[in-house]
């Protein structure tokens, strides 16, 4: 699954900055009562100034619709600082005990004069091979 999101133009709230996912199940560690993710996310600053990842917000819902609310500082326990041009890629992982689902949300970031704004991670897909989400 590949979700990018990208925030750009002079009348956005945001910086140039894409995001990138891919998710994949991963059946050798999941068991009917709980299943198992690995995403990997791609960040990239197309922007003009400097940006560091401060937090992460993650909102997470299951097949039967439960929400799960994930906040943190940074990603991966680093809060990395994207120049201009910069990426940053990292891998995680979520469970869930119901699937398929989905999960999305924003990253906090600050530029060099400590003006904070949200980056949105548009909503990716948790899917089994075979099933899709509604």
């Amino acid at each position: 699954m590949y979700s990018p999101s990208r925030s750009e133009g002079p009348d956005s709230a945001f910086p140039d900055i894409q995001v990138q996912v891919q998710s994949r199940y991963l059946p050798e560690h999941s068991t009917p009562e709980r299943h198992l993710f690995v995403y990997v996310i791609r960040i990239e600053n197309r922007s003009d100034l400097t940006w560091q990842l401060l937090a992460r917000h993650w909102d997470i819902m299951d097949a039967t619709g439960r929400v799960t609310r994930v906040d943190g500082e940074g990603v991966v326990g680093e809060q990395p600082v994207l120049a201009p041009g910069g990426t940053f890629v990292y891998d995680s992982f979520v469970t869930l005990d119901a699937a398929p689902g989905h999960m999305g949300g924003h990253y906090v970031m600050q530029d060099a004069w400590g003006s904070q704004v949200q980056v949105p991670v548009p909503a990716f897909a948790l899917s089994l091979p075979g099933r899709t989400l509604n």
